[in-house]
């Protein structure tokens, strides 16, 4: 029991930058607080004392903000930051190493009895205001991200993001090829947009859309000038005209509105 308390205290400075002493995490952080009559309510739980186990998790919730069943199981080196608003239902099961962030509800969508709350497996990190609703598993070191909305098992691994969670396939799986990249780049450069400039290193839908229509234009832009040629063997001069000249200024709204909801998403 103190090996687990100890672990639980280690969790908050590995995790955690701003906790700087033994002393302000075991009298400042609430989410430890939870956590540890979590553990003591748990006990009595699984020792029959079911009304007891209730009344001692509705004190944790009423000065901590934090709600957990007592029937929740929560592995080693859990880690719930900031903490505010987080409710963990009865059947819910948390493995070792999980962090959550404020606002995350690990939920049943039914009211029958038996298994009806998330698993997360080792390593999962969900994101603030995220909610996990339904008996399945989120696999090993699998991402929730920030208001998510998620009902289907998520794999090892993985990101979801958004309402409903989708997952977010992992970068090598569409890496670009290093001559994709530097036409993307070069027709990017020549509409005067930067569409990597705030979301290169992302797993951003925003971003791939915008990579989508580069190259698209790319495309296009090819097939055009292959068209010039053949117009030009037949006679037609219309293609000697110059194209009308992109400005950067006539961009800057553009990137300066992508800039600003990629802040607002981060």
């Amino acid at each position: 029991m103190f090996e687990k308390v100890k672990e639980d205290i280690a969790s908050v400075f590995h995790r955690d930058p701003a906790a700087r002493n033994t002393f302000e995490v075991l009298t400042c952080y609430p989410g430890l607080h939870a956590l540890l009559i979590h553990r003591f309510s748990h006990m009595l739980w699984t020792n029959g004392l079911k009304w007891l186990a209730r009344f001692t998790s509705s004190l944790s919730r009423l000065f901590t903000g934090i709600e957990i069943h007592p029937g929740a199981s929560i592995g080693r080196r859990f880690f719930i930051d900031h903490g505010l608003g987080v409710v963990i239902g009865e059947t819910a099961e948390i493995g070792d190493d999980v962090t959550l962030y404020q606002g995350v509800t690990l939920g049943g969508t039914s009211w029958n009895k038996g298994k009806r709350h998330p698993t997360l497996a080792d390593g999962v990190v969900v994101g603030a205001g995220a909610k996990v609703l339904g008996p399945f598993t989120v696999g090993e070191n699998a991402k929730i991200g920030s208001n998510a909305v998620v009902t289907k098992t998520v794999p090892p691994g993985a990101t979801v993001v958004g309402i409903p969670g989708r997952i977010i396939p992992p970068r090598d799986h569409r890496e670009e090829t290093d001559g994709q990249a530097a036409k993307r780049k070069a027709m990017a450069d020549k509409i005067g947009f930067d569409a990597y400039g705030v979301t290169e290193d992302m797993p951003d839908p925003v971003a791939r859309a915008m990579g989508s229509i580069l190259d698209h234009l790319h495309a296009v832009d090819n097939r055009i000038g292959v068209m010039c040629e053949g117009l030009k063997e037949l006679g037609v001069k219309n293609c000697d005209n110059a194209l009308p000249e992109l400005r950067d200024e006539d961009f800057e709204a553009v990137k300066g509105s992508v800039a600003e909801d990629h802040s607002r998403a981060r």
